[in-house]
């Protein structure tokens, strides 16, 4: 399987359609054939959507610049 996100095949599987990238040091699971959702696994060993944090880094922004 390779990393959708950077094309490493270094990747491991860790679930059901759950794998997990050595190289950008990301989880992610394949939704369909050209779909997946990447999460960075923080130091408790949640996962976080990065879609999510990147929203979170825009309000961030947003209240930084307002």
């Amino acid at each position: 399987m390779k990393c959708p996100l950077c094309n490493s095949v270094d990747t491991g599987k860790v679930g059901t359609n759950q794998y997990y990238c050595w190289n950008c040091l990301l989880e992610f699971t394949m939704d369909g054939p050209n779909e997946f959702t990447a999460y960075y696994v923080d130091e408790e060993g949640t996962l976080i959507s990065l879609a999510e944090m990147e929203q979170g880094n825009e309000l961030l922004e947003e209240t930084i610049l307002s």
